[in-house]
Formats: C-alpha cells, structure tokens, sequence
C-alpha cells in the first residue's frame, strides 16, 4: 500500500480516525465539516486514490461518472449505501464499501429512547419545564403509553433488528417481525415471524423501522399500511427517512391513530417538513443513532480497513459495490 496516497476525507471524522489517515495516507480533510457541493468534492478527487464518504454526501450516477480515473473506492463510515449509485460506481470500476456490525448496540438505544420518549410523552414533559410552564398536577396530567408487556414489531430483523428486540424484551414486551427471511430460531428467540408487512403490522402496539433504504422498501410505511396498526400505535424509525410516506405519517398522527412517533430520520434532513416539529406527540432526533465515541470510532476504522484493503490490492471486508 502506497502510504502517501492521496484520500478525500468528505466530512470531519473522530480524532482518532483522522490520525490514522494522516499517519497512512495524504488525506484531504474537510476541517470545517460542510457539505460539499457536487463540484467541490469532483475537484477534491483529482489525483486522489479513494474517497471516505458518509450518508450526506450524494454520489449519484452523474457524479461518479465525472470523478478522476485516479478514484478506486468509495469507503463509507455508514451502513447504508442508499446515497451512492452502486451500478454506476461497478460500471466505473470503483469499490464502494460500508460498515456493518458495529453500530447495532448504539441505535439500539436510540430506538429504545425513541420508544420511551414517544410513548412518554417527554418532548412535551421537557418543553413544559425549560418553558417555565409547568404549574400543577394532577391524574390526568402528561399521561402516555405504558410499555410493559406490549407487542413490539419490527421490520428489518438484522442486527440493529435483533439487539433492539433483546433490549425490548427487558420491558417484558412480546416481539413480532417481518424480513425479507425468517431467522433460525437460536437468533429468533422466541419472537413471531410474519411473512408480509400487512400480516405484521396489525400485531404492533409499537412498530420499529430497522430495514434498509432499497426501492423495494421506498414508502414502505404508506398509507394504507398504517391504518393496518392498532389504534394508538407508536411508530419508531432509525432506518431512513425514504422508507415512511412522511405526509401519511404527519395526517396519522394529527389525526390520533397514532399516539406518537419517536424519528430520528427524515426524508431530506436536516431539511425536514416543518409540520413535525409543529406537532406535539413527536419525539425528534437529528440521526444520531450511531452518535458514541466508541460507535463512531469503530466507524471510522472499519471504514480504514476498507480503505487499506483495496489500495492495496485485496478484497476488502466489507464491499457493496
């Protein structure tokens, strides 16, 4: 591996990971960690070897087709690869890779604090207190959802799928799931398989989105798949935003068939539709599900791995594309 090539950094990473690039290759750092422009990132990559992309930045067909002949992998510090254009990156001959299993515990809690502050009513609870509002009390004051014993169901049971159902089951909560297949029953645990959305969907008091941003899942949350939950069910979404029909969930929860949503992903964050944070049985957050030090350090590094193994001839670990 040829320890000064040239490597665009495309957002600012742990400083951890930082020393590792500037110890092995020649990076290009984004110190002021803004989204680059098309342009600016194209121009970034000449006479670079590889990129180190995250979720932000859009390598769409176009894009990738006007990088330098130089780039030959697009490491990404995520999971998701719904932002690169894998056809046009083979096409190109560039490696895109991403970084599974080590992110899993970390949106797990995030799901669960979701879950917890959607059912909880704590947005509300908080902005009463920071407001100076909060003046009495009473039975029937700031009452939610109890969690205990309920029925979880989740859709996309990977890894992030799987640690939130164990985590849920510390609620004493029952776990329904649909995947595109069933898990063997040592990882399944106990939880129910449902072979569609539609079969699952009417055994969640709380649904979790954990499947991947593919087209097949594109608007998976729609309409007429919400009004399959029960009455007063709690939708949960870690995933991506492109997987809810977000106008069918902002009309659910003005309406009360749902109680609450616990989101910390958007259709084209940060820029998000204003009618979520008008409403008040929402409970945001702006993605960070894998927001630890120790998550996004084991990001970055996995990222690295990637890096080094196609720079240096072999197959990397973790390659899409």
């Amino acid at each position: 591996m040829n320890s000064k090539a040239i490597v665009v950094v495309s957002r600012k990473l742990p400083q951890a990971v930082e020393g590792r690039l500037r110890h092995d290759y020649n990076p290009r750092f984004n110190d002021e960690d803004r989204l680059y422009t098309k342009d600016e990132l194209i121009e970034l990559a000449s006479g670079a070897a590889g990129i180190v992309a995250c979720h932000t930045d859009r390598l769409s067909a176009d894009v990738i087709a006007r990088l330098p002949d130089t780039i030959r992998v697009i490491a990404n510090v995520s999971v998701g690869v719904d932002h690169v254009d894998l056809h046009a990156a083979r096409e190109r001959g560039i490696a895109v890779t991403n970084t599974p299993g080590v992110l899993a515990d970390a949106t797990a809690e995030v799901t669960i604090l979701l879950l917890l502050g959607a059912a909880r009513r704590a947005s509300e609870g908080e902005r009463l207190i920071r407001a100076g509002e909060w003046n009495s009390w009473s039975p029937s004051f700031m009452v939610g959802t109890q969690l205990t014993g309920k029925r979880l169901g989740i859709i996309g049971m990977g890894q992030v799928g799987q640690v939130t159902a164990r985590r849920a089951r510390g609620f004493d909560m029952t776990i329904h799931y649909h995947n595109r297949r069933r898990l063997p029953p040592d990882l399944e645990a106990g939880a129910t398989y449902h072979e569609t959305p539609e079969a699952l969907l009417p055994h969640c008091d709380v649904l979790a989105l954990h499947c991947p941003a593919i087209p097949e899942t594109q608007r998976l949350l729609n309409a007429e798949r919400i009004a399959l939950l029960p009455d007063g069910a709690i939708v949960v979404n870690t995933a991506r935003g492109s997987i809810v029909d977000e106008a069918a969930l902002i009309a659910a929860l003005r309406s009360g068939k749902l109680a609450a949503a616990g989101l910390d992903v958007f259709d084209n964050e940060p820029n998000i539709d204003p009618a979520f944070a008008q409403l008040s049985n929402t409970f945001l957050l702006p993605h960070i599900g894998s927001a630890t030090r120790e998550t996004r350090d084991a990001m970055g590094f996995r990222a690295l791995d990637n890096l080094d193994a196609v720079l240096a001839g072999r197959e990397p670990r973790d390659r899409v594309a």
